[in-house]
């Protein structure tokens, strides 16, 4: 690296985190051991989306791979710092010693949510460069988040409940059993992190199997190219109920699934990709048998129904009038739904590129009781 100390971008929001039509603020920071030669520091801006898989046709000496990919771009901009695209000279010295650059850029509206999935991304990063005469450029990279609000107040099956049933019946050889229902039911399908689904659990089982039951919570991940399609499922949380014998019922009711921490349902804003989320009842009969699986769509949004918060409000002032300020519907900010990233192991960078880049987006609970 030569003189060249360090070469970092800083957001002034510490979790990098944006709304899509926010500013993106920070600063370059360029730390010298002594004076460098270059022609300017810039920054690109670059969103976009990705998708990529693979997939194995024909048997035998004609078994061949084919490629599925597409891309959906959102922004690219480059800005300069220093140097060359601020002014009309074509060569610049930076002295010795650590210097700040600051920089801010407005994200578009519409973006959708970063996403990081099996067979795609959405990610959103800055690049900067240090463009040096005849030497190789410094690069550092550095990812931000952008989440797209989903409000629940404005999807209108939200506040809705839900119940579903299904049945089969298991066939063996000449054998056939009475068949096995089951109904799975909640009280409404609108959700952010952090809260619960209470859901309640019918099971018949006319059948001479002893069934296992459980319940899932899952999310569909669905990637578009070339017109075709390919689809990840993703086990967020299972519950383990007891078994149900055959000839036997039962009713399970009480248990829960706490939201965690998930990306926006439908990834709003990007074509080429979906998600999608069920909660499932799954019925395990004994021997050789196909699973039953009888779903209930559940959609997952930023900001909360109003009808949600003020029963949790209510709920919370019966058990401690004292203690609990008054408590408005919150909106959109940095402090009640924040997401960092973790490592992805890219950093799209290129020769003399600082560090590693962490683009995967680790969203956080919303606090339904937060004060505004």
């Amino acid at each position: 690296m030569g003189n060249l100390r360090c070469f970092q971008i800083l957001y002034d929001n510490p979790q990098a985190l944006y709304w899509s039509g926010q500013a993106v603020n920070g600063r370059v920071f360029v730390d010298l051991e002594s004076e460098m030669k270059m022609r300017e520091i810039r920054l690109e801006f670059k969103g976009k989306a990705r998708v990529h898989w693979t997939v194995e046709h024909g048997t035998g000496e004609n078994r061949h791979t084919v490629e599925y990919s597409a891309s959906e771009p959102y922004f690219y901009n480059v800005v300069p710092v220093f140097g060359r695209g601020l002014s009309g000279g074509d060569e610049y010295i930076l002295p010795p010693g650590q210097h700040y650059f600051p920089f801010s850029f407005i994200l578009p509206p519409g973006l959708p949510s970063s996403f990081e999935g099996e067979y795609g991304q959405v990610r959103y990063l800055v690049r900067g460069t240090i463009d040096r005469p005849w030497r190789f450029d410094d690069h550092c990279v550095r990812a931000f988040t952008v989440l797209s609000p989903l409000d629940l107040n404005h999807q209108p099956m939200a506040n809705h409940g839900a119940e579903v049933t299904d049945d089969k019946t298991i066939c063996c050889l000449c054998c056939k059993s009475g068949p096995i229902t089951g109904t799975i039911k909640v009280n409404r399908i609108g959700y952010v992190p952090g809260e619960s689904i209470y859901f309640e659990v019918s099971i018949q089982n006319l059948s001479n199997r002893e069934c296992g039951i459980s319940a899932e919570l899952e999310m569909i991940s669905t990637f578009r190219a070339e017109n075709t399609s390919m689809s990840s499922y993703q086990c967020i949380n299972s519950i383990q109920h007891q078994k149900v014998m055959p000839g036997d019922s039962d009713v399970w009711g009480g248990d829960r699934f706490i939201i965690p921490p998930l990306p926006p349902s439908f990834l709003s804003g990007c074509s080429i990709m979906d998600i999608k989320y069920l909660l499932k009842l799954v019925v395990k009969p004994s021997g050789p048998s196909l699973n039953m699986y009888v779903p209930v769509d559940i959609i997952i949004g930023t900001v909360p129904l109003t009808s949600a918060v003020q029963q949790y409000q209510q709920t919370l002032l019966a058990a401690q009038p004292s203690a609990l300020p008054e408590v408005a519907m919150p909106s959109p900010s940095y402090n009640e739904f924040i997401l960092g990233s973790t490592n992805i192991g890219n950093d799209e960078g290129g020769e003399h590129t600082q560090g590693q880049v962490d683009f995967t987006p680790t969203y956080t609970y919303y606090n339904l009781s937060k004060t505004t």
